[in-house]
Formats: structure tokens, C-alpha cells, sequence
């Protein structure tokens, strides 16, 4: 864990870094948050007062038409339109462009049926046009794009209730928005906010009586009633209402309040929420989130010839739909074929490749507006805050907790937000970021505070792999860190060559110096045994007084570990020869001693100590080893098992001994130098030593002591050869039994 102070600053960053990342991830959270987000919803039911009338193929092929529906005769549509308005139809929006002009009979008589039905909105195309500006000169300055609108056929349009366009913006390539005026094209009101406002028309007067109620000279600047509006035009009008909203943001609040207030709500719930959806029309900007109700075909669709067909007959399959008091939206429609050329890519659209066309989102917009249900991005302000606050709790639980803990912690964390978020988009259509919390500052703060434990852990584990290395050797340091951090022990059975080594005078030269300059002697000599071992991959495990024990570990018997301890043991009685010879006054000889064979390798603790330490028989006979030399008068000495088949090193078998304690023999050399540095004189002594150990093998004793003392007279004083010349004279006072096999019984350590 973090300390307290780096937590919450690492938190405020996880959180802040969320505020910086909401303004440049909207198009992310389009694509991605809220798909997901319709995903979770799923399908809903849309409202019953919208449908779609589609020309489809299954028209075109019952009526006989062609297939491209901008070649059908307009007097079918003008049968269309008639049946609707015999209907019922509230509103009649045409998602089709009528801009050239057909038969004059027949778009007479289409227009003629216009003016019947009284409630037709006719589609306007938008026309970009590039225009080049210069300067006085004719310098061009640049280019712009300017939108026109281009209005159906001059007799078609004199007939319409209305006209209007739908543009539908792609960001970048889904539609999940759609504009209530259109900016660009001189402020004109879209299909659907037209639609909704003829719709709405028999609300009108309670509508400006709500203004009038709120601000009665605002309310004198609108038509006083429906034939007011007709007569200023229904686009005209939406424009104008817009505009008054704007200068005066606080008007739909205080009209809100007293439509609140006025009781319709009980006694008229369908106007109380018609005027409500309205006043949000106008108020509310003029672009939307399209709430989409489910894939293609969701909205209520009749197919172009039903329509045409219904009532003729009394088969059920003719029987006129239920169309009064609804909006109809006509178009191209087709929820069966991928190759249809009116299709838009939605979070809804098919697997097979079917998209929603233009007029079922036209419808869609309609039935948002009326329904007053557009998604709702939450208010800026409160996404950064939202973000702030997810990322700066998520950050502390992470860099606070366990890790395991803060991963289950963030999983059950992400679970509740996407829950909450969802089931408030169900409810309410409200849109609350995703992207951001979900997929960067949840990982963000999971994966940095794992890098930020594992660096701080690091930092730390570096600071004590230090002071213990100060007191350890580097890889027992470095093994006593990896299972504290476990919180374990660890222990093993492993071959090894132990190596000992005891300091001669010692006593004598601590009785001799003060503590601080014995302390600095020692330091120096210690350096000195110390670098053979660890040049030689041994591990120094203990300091015993004046004396060291030495590791060299394999997994199993391995000649090569054993090669490294016999060469680390010839180098440290040359170091320690170069050593005594540089300190001039203080003379401390070195005994050394080894044994190989597997031990037990294992951490020890008593209360709150800890050691790590080599247990087993072969670490005790390696110290009998070492002790050894001070009887024979040795340096090094080594087991037969130490020095199994290494032929690279001059030896000298002493012989069988069986150490104070023990029941078993063990072999023992002398171990002298490496071949390579072998002298004349040191193979002569060997030679003479192994022709008087075989007469004492031979119980030839007398010759024996007499090949003994050859050795003191030619060579000077061999301590092997004086060991052997007393326990011979031992012998012949006491002779053994017959079995006795040259072993030798130590009686002292």
C-alpha cells in the first residue's frame, strides 16, 4: 500500500486526468457508450400515435409499380393520401421528394388531394452549393458552402400544410442525432418538429395561454390561435416560438411551474404531457438524441398497398388499420433487404445488414418529441464531477487496498455503474458517460496501481536487499526477501560442499589489540577468505568467530560444485599466506576444512529471529574436518567425497578417521595445490608419505615410523608424518586385534 500521502494524490489524478479526457472522448462515447447502453436497454415499446407507411418491394410488386419508388405515379399518392385522411390521420409527413414535376393531371390531381386531407407536410431537399469569394482585385479568398432549400413542385407545394426538410447528421458514421431547425439551411424547422407541432395543434390555445399566463407580452408576439398559425405558416411559426425561447431562457421554467400548477395533469393527463413535450421542443436547442426503439421495423409499419387495399373486401387481411389521431410518416422502408438505398447505420442496425431508413427515423424523432424522451447527455458540468469523483474513489480503493482485493473491488465497482447507468437510460433516457470511467480510468487506476505498488514495493525491497546485504551475502539476501514477502518459510534437501575455516591465534590476537583495531584486522581478513568464495559461486552463510562457512549447492551430486570449493580452499590458504606476510607482526595461520554430501537447508525461527541455516551430518563432519588439521598439523583438508574424481588437484591421502562422536569412517586428504602449480619437492614428500602409509597398513610399524621421520629429515617438519610416527609407537605398546583396518580413532576434536 501507498502511504496516506501519495494515495489521494494519485486518486486526484485518476480523477482529473477522467475531466480531461470527457471533452475529446464524445465521439468515442457515441460509438461505443451509448450503443452499449441501448444494448443493455434493449428493445422498448414506441409510442402507438406514430406510423410508417412504407414503399416497399411487396407494394410495388401488389400495384404493379416499378421498383424505384421515385418512378410511381403521384395519383397513387394522392389515393394514399386520401385514405389517410378518410382515416383520421392527425398529421401526414411525405419522406419522399417530389421535385420533378410529374403529368400536370396528375400532380393536380395529387395536389388537390393535399388540400382534402389539410395536414400534409411535404419533404424539402437541401442543396449545398460551393461559392468562391474574392477581393476587389479578383484575388480568390477562398470557397464556402452555402445550403439552400429546394421545395417540391410548385402546385404540390401550394397545397401542403407544410413544408420541410430532414437532414440527418452522421457523427462520424452512426446517426444518433437529428435537428429540430436546421442552422445552415436559414433556421428551417425539420419534418419532425413540424409533424409534432401540426400534431399538437389542438393544443395550441392552452399553450399560449400558458404564456400568456407567464408573460402576456411575449404571448401578443405569437398567433393568438390555430388560424393565426395557418396562416403564418406552421414553419414560420416554429421558427418564431424558438426564437422567443431563446432571448428569454427562464420562460419554459416559469411555464413548466404553471402547467404544473394548473391540474391538468389529473384531468387531462394526454394534453397535461403534450404541452409539456412541446414547451421541451422549444426549449431544449435545436438538436436531440434520437431514443431508438428497437431494430428496423420496430415502429409500427403498414406496407404501401395495404393501405391502398384496405376496406375493399371483407377478408381481414384488408381491414383498415387504426389510423385516427395518429402521424403517418410515408417513405422507402425495408426491413428484409441489405441492398435498400434509404438505409442509415443505428446501434440497431441488423447483422444482415439492414439499417433504419430515413422516414423510421423521421418517425423516431417525431415519437421522441412527442413523448418528450430524446436521450439526455447529463450536463457538462456534472459529467466532470461524475468522472471526478468515480475516478478519484476508484483510485484511493485501488492504491489502498490489496491488490486481489482492489481487482474484485473495480470488477464489482464497473458491474454497479453499468447497472446504474443502464437502468437510468431505461427509465429516463439519461446518458452518462461510459468510456471514460469504464475504459480508462478503471484500468487506469487498477494496472497504474499495480505499477505504482510493484515500483513503490521495488524501492523498497531494494532499500533492505541493501542493509541486508550489508550483513548477508547476496543471494541469501536476495532468498530471505522473496519468502518474507510470501510470508512463508522455505526449506530444502540439497548436495553441497561445506567449507570451514578457523583463524589459528586468534585469542591470542584479541587479547593483544583493542576492539576498534581488531575490528578493522578482521574486516581485512575476512575480505580475504570471502573473495575466493564468492569469485567462486560459493554462498558465505555463517561467521563463527574468527571462522566462516562456506555453500556450494546442486540440486544433485555435481563434480563441478566440488571443483569450485577445492579451488576456492587452495585460494584461500594462498590468500591468507599473501595476507600474514603483508601484516608483518600478526601471524594468523588458517585451518581449513571440507566435506560434500547432501544437507538440509532450512530457515530457523525462535521468537522474532530468523536464520537461514545448513543442518545434517555433512556440515558437522566438515567442522570435524577443519578441526582435524590442528592434530595432523594440515592446512586443507578435504573428504574422499570432496575430492572424488577431481584429478586436477595434488592430494595426499591421510588415511581413515573416525571423528570424536562419530561411528563411521571418514576418508581424508590433504589437499596441497592444483596440478598445475605442483613442485618437485611437494611430489617427492608425496611419494615418501605413501610408501610409509603402506607399511602401517601392512602393521609394519617400526618400518613405518622409520619412513615417517625420512619424511621430517629430507622434507623439515610434515605434521601428517609426526601424526603417523605417534600413533604408530601407540600401536606397538598396544597392538590391535586382527581386524583392525589402518582406521583411526580421534579421541579429541
Amino acid at each position: 500500500m501507498l502511504s496516506s500521502a501519495k494515495a489521494p494524490f494519485a486518486a486526484v489524478l485518476v480523477g482529473l486526468l477522467g475531466i480531461a479526457l470527457i471533452p475529446l472522448s464524445h465521439n468515442l462515447e457515441e460509438d461505443y457508450g451509448l450503443g452499449l447502453l441501448f444494448r443493455i436497454r434493449g428493445p422498448i415499446q414506441p409510442p402507438a400515435e406514430v406510423v410508417v407507411v412504407t414503399m416497399d418491394r411487396v407494394s410495388a410488386d401488389a400495384l404493379k409499380l416499378p421498383e424505384a419508388p421515385n418512378l410511381w405515379p403521384r395519383s397513387i399518392h394522392a389515393r394514399l393520401t386520401d385514405k389517410l385522411g378518410r382515416a383520421g390521420a392527425s398529421v401526414i409527413a411525405f419522406d419522399i421528394l417530389f421535385g420533378k414535376n410529374g403529368s400536370q393531371a396528375q400532380d393536380d390531381g395529387f395536389a388537390e388531394a393535399i388540400a382534402r386531407a389539410g395536414n400534409v407536410i411535404l419533404c424539402q431537399c437541401i442543396k449545398r452549393d460551393l461559392v468562391s469569394l474574392s477581393d476587389k482585385g479578383g484575388k480568390p479568398l477562398g470557397e464556402f458552402n452555402i445550403e439552400n432549400l429546394v421545395n417540391p413542385s410548385p402546385v404540390l407545394a401550394r397545397s401542403a400544410l407544410a413544408l420541410a426538410p430532414f437532414p440527418i447528421p452522421k457523427v462520424p458514421v452512426k446517426v444518433s442525432q437529428f435537428w429540430t431547425i436546421k442552422k445552415g439551411a436559414g433556421d428551417a424547422p425539420t419534418m419532425p418538429a413540424v409533424a409534432f407541432q401540426v400534431f399538437a395543434l389542438h393544443s395550441y390555445e392552452s399553450f399560449i395561454g400558458l404564456l400568456r399566463a407567464v408573460s402576456p407580452e411575449k404571448a401578443e408576439m405569437l398567433p393568438r390561435n390555430v388560424k393565426g398559425i395557418l396562416s403564418e405558416g406552421v414553419s414560420s411559426h416554429i421558427r418564431n416560438t424558438i426564437y422567443l425561447f431563446q432571448r428569454d431562457p427562464n420562460l419554459p421554467v416559469r411555464m413548466r411551474k404553471v402547467l404544473d400548477t394548473s391540474g391538468l395533469a389529473v384531468s387531462a393527463p394526454g394534453r397535461y404531457h403534450l404541452l409539456h413535450a412541446l414547451i421541451s421542443m422549444y426549449a431544449d436547442g435545436h438538436s436531440r438524441y434520437l431514443n431508438y426503439y428497437g431494430p428496423p421495423g420496430t415502429i409500427s409499419t403498414i406496407s404501401y398497398h395495404r393501405v391502398l387495399e384496405s376496406g375493399e373486401g371483407a377478408t381481414p387481411n384488408r381491414k383498415f388499420p387504426d389510423l385516427r389521431g395518429k402521424a403517418v410518416f410515408v417513405g422507402l422502408s425495408e426491413r428484409l433487404r441489405p441492398e435498400q438505398k434509404d438505409g442509415f447505420h443505428t446501434v440497431f442496425s441488423l447483422e444482415t445488414g439492414v439499417d433504419i431508413s430515413g422516414v423510421e427515423i423521421a418517425a423516431t424523432a417525431f415519437a421522441n418529441l412527442l413523448k418528450d424522451t430524446p436521450v439526455k447527455p447529463v450536463s457538462l458540468p456534472l459529467a466532470f464531477l461524475l468522472v471526478f469523483a468515480w475516478g478519484t474513489a476508484l483510485g484511493f480503493a485501488c492504491l489502498r487496498l490489496p491488490t486481489y482485493v482492489s481487482a474484485l473491488g473495480v470488477s464489482a465497482l464497473i458491474t454497479a455503474y453499468v447497472f446504474g447507468a443502464g437502468y437510468h437510460f431505461k427509465v429516463a433516457a439519461i446518458w452518462y458517460p461510459l468510456v471514460v470511467p469504464l475504459a480508462f480510468q478503471a484500468p487506469l487506476a487498477f494496472f497504474g496501481s499495480v505499477l505504482w505498488k510493484y515500483t513503490s514495493t521495488s524501492r523498497e525491497r531494494d532499500v533492505i536487499r541493501k542493509a541486508f546485504g550489508v550483513y548477508l551475502p547476496d543471494k541469501l539476501a536476495d532468498r530471505i526477501l522473496k519468502d518474507l514477502s510470501r510470508n512463508r518459510t522455505s526449506s530444502q534437501v540439497a548436495y553441497g560442499v561445506c567449507l570451514f575455516t578457523d583463524a589459528e591465534r586468534y585469542t591470542e590476537v584479541s587479547e593483544e589489540m583493542d576492539p576498534a583495531s581488531l575490528s578493522q584486522f578482521m574486516s581485512r581478513y575476512f575480505k580475504v577468505i570471502f573473495e575466493p568464495v564468492g569469485k567462486h559461486d560459493g554462498l558465505v552463510l555463517e561467521i563463527q568467530g574468527d571462522g566462516i562457512l562456506a555453500l556450494w549447492v546442486a540440486a544433485r551430486p555435481d563434480s563441478g560444485i566440488r571443483r569450485l570449493a577445492c579451488t576456492a580452499a587452495v585460494e584461500i590458504a594462498d590468500a591468507v599466506e599473501r595476507f600474514n606476510k603483508s601484516s608483518q607482526m600478526i601471524w594468523m595461520p588458517t585451518r581449513i576444512g571440507l566435506h560434500a554430501g547432501f544437507i538440509y537447508l532450512g530457515d530457523v525461527w525462535a521468537m522474532d529471529h530468523y536464520q537461514y541455516r545448513a543442518m545434517g551430518d555433512i556440515v558437522n563432519t566438515a567442522s570435524r574436518m577443519e578441526g582435524l588439521n590442528k592434530q595432523v598439523g594440515t592446512r586443507v583438508l578435504v573428504s574422499g567425497d570432496a575430492i572424488f574424481q577431481l584429478d586436477e588437484f595434488i592430494t595426499r591421502e591421510l588415511g581413515q578417521f573416525v571423528m570424536v562422536g562419530k561411528t563411521k569412517p571418514t576418508i581424508v586428504h590433504e589437499l596441497v595445490c592444483k596440478k598445475e602449480d605442483v613442485t618437485g619437492r611437494q611430489e617427492d614428500l608425496t611419494k615418501v608419505f605413501f610408501r610409509a602409509r603402506e607399511l602401517y597398513l601392512t602393521r609394519k610399524w617400526k618400518e613405518a615410523i622409520r619412513s615417517f621421520e625420512s619424511c621430517r629429515n629430507s622434507h623439515g617438519i610434515y605434521g601428517p608424518a609426526a601424526f603417523y610416527v605417534k600413533h604408530c609407537r601407540k600401536l606397538l605398546k598396544n597392538p590391535p586385534g586382527d581386524d583392525w583396518n589402518g582406521v583411526v580413532y580421534l579421541d579429541r576434536k
